[in-house]
């Protein structure tokens, strides 16, 4: 058999796989991607993704190939209780009409066209960590092959095989219930855009486009599917009309789909040199477009951190802030959803819940709590490594700004394109520019901001690749610490790896 060699192996080729993919190339690793179906299915379980998620793809310059303007809706909803999201600042629900087999087709062109290779019809059939790097037996199109690559990472979904053969576990809570999904032809479904709950369970419904309807349906009692058997359009179109009296006979559908609401997170995102991301991390009842939006960050946050492993830069415990950082954003996904599931699915007994909740949602502090937390607009990473939590921005992703440099107007997101470092000096300071040791991984920029205060009182910040903010000194930082202004040294060799010689 013939042997593949790469840097990085990424197992399944969804939205966090080919932004991952994308991610890798940028930090200059060599990337192949496998995946098990021969062509794209053209389904979309996803029909939109959070705020959180379109900061990420506009930090790589990709909102523009999804076409403008993208639908941005300000409401949104927590286990169908609707709520206004720019409660928050630069806040909102997220983009919406974005079916998910489109967002695949803009991240697979940007992540082959920088250079990753994809190979559709290749199924991982065992793999092996042997300390220095993985090897990877798959069946493909042309038979058995065999692959090699330092690092490996099973972006495969919830039925992950790579999870399985690297052992990992997957506490959680099992499905309690089956549920469907169908795009429905011709039948002029009467909207329910939040769902309607009805004696013999709950059911939504919403255009998709002209003539197309999609359903959602969530019987009482429903037993749970064997994954492995398939769903037919009778059996939703059964389930449909037992509940809401209404019949689809004589219609057809595009697509039909059946899903639970098992809710699970591997114990670990990382073991040697064999890592998770997305649902193969986590899995959850569907909610709000959380699960690729998670998935995408997972990627974002990785990407960078594995890139530099790859690369020889890496400080040594670069590759563990992954797990570290991510684990607790993935287990705070599965109790909020868990929680939507109790309020949105229960029946009667969960009405008293209903009402308490509708009560607390009008209230602005719960909507900013809820609004951060089904975005992850209120995801915080603890920077540690000795430096200074200075500023409210510490930790936290730097904000969507305009500001003017030399060169003329530009964007927060747009000095983030290249997935590189960036301190962004906002006063002139000499003591920020004098730190050049790592400009090959960190990008000087010097710029103000037009908006005042646009960035609570900061005069200079480090930014990571994926957007968060490692250091920030504020207008009047007191005495100075070791490690250059602030700290500025420490949290760049935290992050960036021991400065260039000379």
């Amino acid at each position: 058999m013939d042997s593949v060699h790469t840097d990085v192996l990424v197992i399944g080729a969804g939205p966090t796989g080919l932004m991952l993919a994308g991610e890798l190339r940028l930090g200059g690793a060599r990337v192949t991607v496998l995946e098990r179906l021969a062509e794209p299915t053209g389904q979309s379980r996803g029909l939109g993704f959070t705020a959180r998620a379109m900061e990420v793809f506009d930090q790589r310059g990709l909102l523009p190939r999804f076409g403008e303007p993208l639908e941005k809706s300000p409401l949104g909803h927590f286990g169908g209780v609707r709520f206004d999201y720019t409660v928050l600042p630069d806040a909102h629900f997220g983009a919406r009409g974005v079916p998910q087999f489109r967002t695949e087709a803009v991240l697979e062109g940007w992540a082959t066209g920088l250079g990753a290779d994809l190979r559709r019809g290749w199924e991982v059939t065992a793999l092996a960590d042997e300390g220095d790097g993985v090897e990877v037996a798959a069946a493909t199109p042309d038979g058995p092959r065999r692959l090699r690559a330092s690092w490996l990472v099973g972006c495969d979904g919830g039925q992950s095989t790579v999870r399985r053969l690297a052992g990992f576990a997957f506490p959680g809570t099992p499905a309690t219930r089956g549920m469907y999904l169908a795009d429905v032809v011709g039948a002029g479904i009467r909207p329910r855009f939040l769902g309607e709950r009805l004696p013999g369970g709950m059911v939504m419904a919403a255009p998709l486009r002209e003539g197309v309807d999609r359903i959602i349906v969530c019987p009482h009692g429903a037993p749970v599917r064997d994954r492995a058997g398939t769903v037919g359009f009778a059996e939703v179109a059964a389930a449909w009309e037992r509940i809401t009296g209404e019949s689809l006979a004589g219609h057809s559908a595009e697509w039909v789909s059946s899903f639970t609401d098992a809710s699970r997170q591997a114990d670990a995102y990382r073991r040697g040199r064999v890592l998770l991301a997305g649902d193969a991390a986590h899995i959850h009842l569907p909610a709000g477009g959380q699960g690729l939006s998670t998935g995408v960050q997972d990627a974002a946050n990785l990407g960078w951190k594995l890139a530099a492993a790859v690369q020889g830069w890496a400080p040594a415990e670069l590759l563990d802030t992954y797990h570290a950082e991510r684990h607790p954003v993935g287990a705070r996904l599965l109790m909020n959803t868990r929680a939507q599931n109790l309020v949105f699915l229960g029946g009667d007994e969960s009405e008293p819940l209903r009402e308490l909740f509708t009560e607390l949602i009008a209230l602005d502090d719960v909507k900013r709590h809820l609004a951060g937390a089904v975005s992850g607009l209120d995801v915080v990473y603890g920077m540690g490594g000795g430096a200074p939590a200075s500023g409210p921005l510490y930790g936290r992703r730097l904000p969507p700004r305009e500001l003017a440099a030399e060169g003329g107007m530009t964007t927060t997101a747009r000095l983030l394109h290249p997935a590189q470092g960036v301190l962004l000096d906002l006063a002139g300071d000499p003591g920020v520019r004098a730190a050049a040791g790592w400009k090959d991984r960190v990008v000087l920029a010097t710029a103000e901001p037009v908006e005042p205060d646009a960035f609570e009182g900061a005069t200079a910040l480090l930014v990571r690749p994926d957007g968060y903010v490692a250091w920030s000194r504020p207008a009047d930082p007191g005495p100075r610490t070791d490690g250059g202004p602030d700290g500025l040294d420490a949290a760049l060799s935290r992050w960036f790896g021991a400065p260039a010689a000379g």
